[in-house]
């Protein structure tokens, strides 16, 4: 991990907002009106979707993909201007909540203002031509960081944001060189010594697929020598698989399990059941039992939990990058209150650098999880598809308050009897 690490991240919980589609107005001012709802979920940190102008040549849809980058050093005018984009960072930190701008170092758009000024920063295929080295993105070309230069302007323009905002989210982090985050790590530190580093990591096949081709791509333990946080695309699709009903449940938990061995015992991965490149978890699960079993679960899993808007809501439909699409708050359901208490949950109990163990049930799909230290143990009983039935735990028998009801489980012979609604207990010593 980064030596500066700060450990209270492994507890705290993430909001995601994409600007365009969090409001009808989709502004930065209209946000602001939501903050004291985000707020009272239990967020700890917001997280925008990149703010900055978008490019117009190649563009996705009718209003472009926020990823393709055309300004690194202003705002989106369709979201207001530098003033407005200030009073929402300031009503997020009024309300106690930390600021997250998204960071998209690996490309811009083909007409952005740093092509327009430096297209030696830029790179190059055998003949001589920009494009996208993977070949996954019409929108966009990639940026060559050997150039120094490059280096230098992207550290300046870090370091002018880190005077305003409280982190970064750095998309697709793997394929810029990890030398270049550590070194602009540093130089962000002279002016904001807490800023919180979240790394978009690629999924374990297309960081695969990279370096078969010659294409650099970190791997994922070499990150945390940058980064605070990262995202868990490791064994993401292993929960994907899981989800489709391609392998059970203990094969997805078993990777979980795999985690704990090889990264450092303060390791943090960003734990989400959605996010603006996945479907929904709503797509997958539709019975709302289920769904708080799987919500639960997400809460206990050690790392940052991070919460795309709309998944309270219980949204099925993934707006689409390139549209207008408001996230739909009139569903009539709404798990806020039971994401509150998780929070409460995660933020009361839990420490930065728990154990983990993972175990479950194929023939009912309960997982059996485990967290804690010497001081503190804590266990979680999730049955992704509500359904009641005994589970072997290895607990102490005896009668252990439920920390999301306040009801009570009991353990018997190294048994406990599932009804299917989710369960937390602190395990006595």
């Amino acid at each position: 991990m980064a030596v500066d690490t700060d450990k209270r991240l492994q507890n705290q919980v993430i909001y995601s907002v994409y600007v365009r589609n969090h409001t009808r107005e989709g502004s930065f001012r209209a946000v602001i009106p939501d903050l004291d709802r985000i707020k009272a979920l239990g967020t700890d940190i917001v997280w925008l979707m990149p703010i900055h102008p978008i490019g117009i040549e190649g563009k996705k849809g009718s209003l472009g993909c926020p990823y393709a980058n055309r300004d690194y050093r202003s705002v989106n005018p369709e979201y207001g201007t530098m003033e407005d984009f200030l009073a929402l960072v300031e009503g997020i930190h009024a309300r106690g909540m930390k600021c997250m701008i998204d960071v998209v170092y690996n490309h811009t758009s083909p007409d952005s203002t740093l092509f327009n000024e430096h297209p030696e920063f830029f790179y190059r295929d055998k003949d001589g031509r920009t494009g996208n080295k993977m070949g996954d993105w019409s929108d966009v070309i990639d940026l060559d960081y050997g150039s120094r230069a490059l280096w230098d302007y992207q550290t300046e323009t870090l370091k002018m944001w880190a005077g305003i905002v409280d982190g970064f989210r750095c998309d697709v982090a793997s394929f810029v060189p990890l030398e270049f985050w550590k070194a602009a790590r540093k130089e962000v530190g002279r002016v904001n010594p807490e800023c919180i580093w979240l790394a978009e990591t690629v999924h374990q096949s297309y960081g695969s697929r990279a370096r078969r081709l010659g294409i650099y791509s970190a791997l994922d333990y070499d990150e945390y020598a940058a980064f605070d946080i990262e995202y868990d695309y490791d064994v993401r699709e292993a929960f994907d698989k899981y989800l489709r009903g391609e392998i059970a449940l203990t094969h997805y938990l078993d990777m979980l399990n795999f985690q704990e061995a090889i990264y450092p015992a303060n390791y943090n991965k960003l734990r989400a059941l959605e996010n603006h490149d996945q479907p929904r978890i709503c797509a997958f699960v539709k019975n709302e039992g289920d769904l708080k079993n799987y919500t639960a679960f997400l809460y206990f899993l050690k790392g940052t939990t991070m919460i795309y808007a709309g998944q309270e809501f219980q949204n099925e439909h993934r707006p689409s990058l390139f549209e207008k699409e408001p996230i739909d708050r009139s569903t009539g359901r709404d798990l806020s209150g039971f994401m509150r208490r998780l929070s409460e949950i995660k933020h009361e109990s839990f420490g930065g650098e728990d154990y983990f163990i993972a175990a479950g049930d194929d023939e009912h799909d309960i997982a059996v999880l485990q967290r804690g230290s010497r001081e503190r143990r804590f266990a979680g009983v999730f049955s992704l598809r509500s359904e009641g039935a005994e589970v072997g735990i290895d607990v102490p028998d005896g009668r252990y308050t439920e920390l999301i009801s306040g009801g009570s489980v009991e353990v018997s012979g190294g048994k406990l009897l599932c009804g299917g609604r989710p369960l937390i207990f602190e395990v006595k010593a």
